[in-house]
């Protein structure tokens, strides 16, 4: 099919590698601006942008331009805009969102199925409607969240069956949309006021909270991150943290180092 290919960050990557693999044609790829990266830096593409040059595709920073791409489809992969509706009318659109719809509409929707403590999320091949994912589903797939599963891994997966998912979709056609059935929930984007660990909460809740990533507390009055934790009879044992101004680094180390009074915690 001649496609065009809506997405941003590393996780669009894959998906629209897999589809030029299978032999589309992609006539345009359409992702944010560069930024800088860094004070005084030069310029960074994004990874869709820097994917695209790889794979000799041509790039656009305007969504409008899909209209003169002559293109049969869009696909949508964590493009993170809103497709206007006058675009929408001319050129028909899927996306690959992360999550069993109408469960986590929205943003974080890997995130938030962790935090919320589900066993189980999946990811579907949907059609692009002004609502906010609320357009019908072509194919989906699930898969399971584990005990221990960060948001990290289960986004690496998700993002490996979305893109065997997606192109197989194409392959067999897409057919008519199944419209979604169920109470919606929504993904909003993480808050980092969310990510501050509350030392009252349960600890399971507090464990979820660290496996989403870039969860922190302070030590001695100083911000410090909780990279990684276990959760062992009811208690959580950091194994991967990061005092302020220093390196991720194993949690035994920095305790030999920071020498903890006996009854001394996180604030």
């Amino acid at each position: 099919m001649r496609l065009v290919y809506l997405g941003t960050p590393e996780m669009a990557v894959p998906p629209l590698e897999a589809l030029a693999a299978a032999g589309h044609e992609i006539v345009l790829v359409v992702t944010r601006v560069d930024k800088r990266r860094g004070r005084g830096s030069a310029m960074s593409p994004s990874p869709v942008k820097a994917a695209a040059h790889r794979l000799g595709l041509p790039v656009s920073h305007r969504v409008d331009d899909v209209l003169d791409a002559d293109a049969e489809l869009g696909v949508v992969v964590a493009f993170g805009r809103i497709i206007e509706p006058h675009v929408l009318a001319r050129l028909p659109m899927v996306n690959l969102h992360f999550s069993l719809l109408p469960r986590w509409r929205g943003a974080a929707p890997v995130e938030r199925a962790i935090l919320a403590g589900d066993d189980v999320t999946g990811v579907g091949v949907m059609a692009v409607e002004e609502g906010l994912d609320t357009g019908g589903v072509y194919a989906e797939t699930t898969v399971p969240i584990g005990p221990t599963t960060t948001a990290d891994e289960l986004r690496h997966e998700l993002v490996d069956v979305g893109s065997r998912l997606l192109v197989e979709t194409l392959a067999s056609g897409l057919g008519e949309p199944t419209r979604q059935a169920g109470t919606p929930t929504y993904a909003a984007k993480i808050d980092p006021a969310e990510l501050r660990i509350d030392w009252t909460q349960p600890a399971d809740e507090i464990h979820r909270l660290i496996r989403v990533g870039g969860a922190w507390t302070t030590f001695r009055g100083e911000r410090f991150k909780i990279h990684a934790a276990d959760l062992v009879d009811g208690e959580i044992v950091p194994t991967v943290v990061q005092p302020a101004g220093k390196p991720r680094m194993d949690a035994g180390a920095w305790r030999n180092g920071a020498r903890p009074a006996d009854g001394e915690w996180f604030e």
